[in-house]
């Protein structure tokens, strides 16, 4: 039987709990498609961008948290880690990850 631990309303992260056969585990899950949504009409807003490299930013993309922990989980790729860059900027080029882009250009 699996209860709920936490629900956070804002990422709308929950975490839940299960035991079976003496086993616990946790369960982490997400609703990502209000940041899905909004990274689509961003990314649909070509002004948005070169606004923001006018600016010397670029909003290239929002990552929700259960992705970059399905990443860190799987693959040991820690969107935090300075040395794990090469590998984000793959997985963000990524047509497979193509909804986590607020923009259509494509960094190097």
């Amino acid at each position: 039987m699996k209860r709920l631990l936490d629900y956070d309303p804002l990422s709308r992260e929950a975490v839940w709990f299960e035991m079976t056969d003496n086993v616990i585990q946790l369960h982490h899950t997400q609703d990502c498609s209000h940041i899905i949504e909004a990274n689509k009409m961003m990314a649909n807003e070509t002004q948005y961008s070169k606004d923001g490299i006018k600016e010397d930013w670029w909003h290239y993309a929002r990552i929700p948290n259960i992705v970059a922990f399905k990443w860190l989980k799987e693959e040991g790729i820690d969107i935090w880690d300075r040395n794990h860059k090469k590998a984000v900027w793959a997985k963000l080029n990524d047509p497979d990850y193509k909804y986590l882009k607020t923009t259509t250009g494509r960094h190097a």
